[in-house]
C-alpha cells in the first residue's frame, strides 16, 4: 500500500483540492482494488461497508485505544469552543451542499462529515493537538479503481508538529497500511465474482 506523491494526488480532479486550499496536505497513500464491474462509486462502497471500512488490527486497535487514552488523560481530544476555530464545513457552496449525500456535520465515530460525493468524501477532526480532514475518493482506472486517502493537519498550536512527528511512525508503518489492507479486503468481501 504505496504512500504516493503529492504530484499524482493533485493530478485528480477532485473537489478538495480547491476546497481545502491552504490547509497542508500532511500525505496521501492509495491501492489499488479489482475492477469486478464498472461504475463502482464510493458511494457505493461505503454503502456496503459503512460500519467496517477501516477495520483494525489487533495491533492498531492497541495502538489507537492506547492513543485515546493518553488523550482523555491530558485533555487532548476535547473540541475547542466553536468560537475558537472554524470548521472546514463553514466552506461548503451551496452547490457543494446540494451535491453532498449525506449533512454536513453528520458524525462519523471521531470525525465530523464535511461533504460525500458520489467519488469523494471529506470528514474533519478537531482536537487540542490538531485540525485534521480525511480525504476518501475512488477513481476508475483502466485496469480496475484506484482508492486515495489523503490527511490535510491544520496547525491548532505549538504542539500541532511535535505530535505530528510523535505520531508519523505509527501512522505511517503500521495505522495506515493496516487501514488500506481492510479498504482491499472490505471491496474484494463487497464486490467479489467468486
Amino acid at each position: 500500500m504505496p504512500q504516493i506523491s503529492t504530484q499524482e494526488f493533485e493530478r485528480l480532479p477532485l473537489r478538495v483540492h480547491d476546497f481545502l486550499a491552504g490547509v497542508p496536505l500532511h500525505d496521501v497513500w492509495a491501492v489499488d482494488l479489482p475492477r469486478t464491474r464498472s461504475g463502482i462509486t464510493l458511494d457505493e462502497f461505503l454503502g456496503t461497508t459503512r460500519a467496517r471500512l477501516f477495520t483494525c488490527s489487533p495491533v492498531v486497535r492497541a495502538l489507537l485505544n492506547t492513543r485515546l487514552l493518553v488523550g482523555r488523560l491530558l485533555g487532548w481530544d476535547r473540541e475547542p469552543a466553536a468560537s475558537e476555530w472554524e470548521a472546514f464545513a463553514a466552506r461548503l457552496t451551496t452547490v457543494d451542499r446540494s451535491k453532498s449525500l449525506a449533512p454536513a456535520g453528520t458524525r462519523e465515530g471521531q470525525f465530523r462529515v464535511v461533504y460525500r460525493f458520489e467519488n469523494e468524501q471529506l470528514l474533519e477532526l478537531i482536537n487540542r493537538t490538531a485540525h485534521a480532514a480525511a480525504l476518501t475518493a475512488l477513481v476508475e482506472t483502466a485496469d480496475g479503481y484506484r482508492f486515495y486517502f489523503g490527511v490535510y493537519v491544520r496547525r491548532v498550536s505549538r504542539f500541532t508538529p511535535v505530535y505530528m512527528a510523535l505520531i508519523d511512525p505509527f501512522r505511517k508503518l503500521v495505522v495506515y497500511p493496516s487501514l488500506l489492507r481492510a479498504v482491499r479486503e472490505n471491496w474484494n468481501q463487497a464486490f467479489s465474482t467468486t
